[in-house]
């Protein structure tokens, strides 16, 4: 992954993106969500803005970053500022000249920063709202994105594999999260990709529960969903254990979930819907009088970030694509009983799919 490979794939990108700029009616494209900014350059400070305009690309942001982002930045010329991202990039904008049209991510900036914009900028400026251009880039992802997901899924999958011989009766869950976090990072990771969730007995059935100090006890269930973050690119896995034998109802209904799992990562394929494979998911379950007790979709995009295009539910009418990577997640949840969750992270391909995380899916009883 040597840097020339990055400049020719950033030119790559910025390329698509003029492309979606034009198509949008529009001369120029500000780009303010920080994982665009580093999709697109390189960046991977918290403070940045990117134009993407027909004389180059400017790249913004302050004294903090001044070395940092010489350091990182491919392809844009670096701006450093001290008035504030919305005025130096006023103050550029207003040097292209009038009549320009730009194209800007109305779901990743604020309407204060947007006034601020438009009353620095001047009238001649004409504001285009985008939504998803450089997402919809993301969400294909190239042979070095894959390669480096790779690597993510088999850090979460080694670290399921590690945390499950922690498990057992007398744990409580805010310890558990703590040690997933900690092991994580020691295995590379520079942190989790979201709230490590560790949810035992009735909280199991919770789908985004906080580890609380409630004890692990015997005869009941432990959902793990855990994600790291490795060259900045996330994994995303679950996992339900039980501690002691599982009963023939928990049996039944952890088999329901794994043949749910595995029906909808069978129908996982370039040139299938969202809607087509959460309908996989949800008619296994439905035909085991389960449906209602599943609360959510079947999976998400994943990639910089931890949701991302495309999405598994229904009302999903775009085709997957070769290249995108989803989460596969159908789970029930009983309130009072506790709930299961099987996830992992999968690639689609032309002909079918790659599931990238490796841990068990049988049931564990500990």
């Amino acid at each position: 992954m040597g840097g020339s490979f990055h400049m020719k794939t950033r030119e790559r990108r910025v390329a698509q993106l003029a492309e979606r700029t034009a198509e949008a009616g529009a001369d120029a494209f500000l780009v303010t969500h920080l994982p665009n900014v580093y999709y697109l350059c390189g960046f991977t400070g918290s403070s940045a803005t990117l134009l993407v305009g027909p004389s180059g690309s400017s790249f913004f942001t302050d004294g903090r970053y001044a070395e940092q982002s010489r350091a990182e930045v491919d392809g844009a010329r670096v701006k450093i500022g001290r008035q504030g991202l919305m005025v130096e990039v006023s103050g550029r904008l207003r040097k292209l000249g009038r009549r320009l049209r730009v194209a800007f991510e109305d779901d990743r900036i604020t309407v204060a920063q947007l006034g601020q914009l438009k009353k620095l900028s001047g009238s001649g400026i004409r504001w285009v709202p985008v939504r998803g251009a450089v997402e919809g880039l993301r969400a294909i992802k190239d042979a070095d994105e894959i390669a480096a997901m790779r690597q993510a899924a088999a850090l979460g999958s080694a670290l399921v594999g590690e945390v499950i011989k922690l498990v057992h009766t007398g744990v409580a869950e805010l310890d558990l999260a703590a040690e997933i976090d900690y092991r994580m990072r020691r295995r590379g990771a520079s942190g989790p990709a979201f709230d490590t969730i560790v949810a035992s007995g009735p909280r199991s059935a919770l789908p985004h529960a906080h580890p609380s100090d409630k004890v692990f006890r015997k005869n009941e269930l432990v959902v793990l969903d855990l994600g790291a973050i490795l060259r900045h690119y996330c994994c995303d896995i679950t996992r339900t254990i039980y501690l002691g034998r599982a009963p023939r109802q928990v049996r039944r209904w952890y088999r329901v979930v794994l043949e749910a799992q595995s029906a909808a990562c069978e129908a996982v394929r370039a040139g299938v819907t969202g809607e087509q494979v959460d309908r996989a998911a949800r008619r296994v379950l439905e035909r085991a009088g389960l449906g209602r007790h599943f609360i959510h979709s079947t999976g998400h995009g994943l990639g910089l970030e931890i949701h991302e295009a495309p999405r598994l539910a229904k009302g999903q009418k775009a085709a997957l694509v070769a290249g995108n990577v989803v989460t596969v997640e159908p789970g029930v949840y009983l309130p009072g009983r506790g709930g299961i969750r099987i996830e992992d992270d999968v690639l689609v391909q032309a002909g079918g799919c790659e599931v990238l995380t490796s841990a068990p899916r049988e049931l564990m009883e500990i």
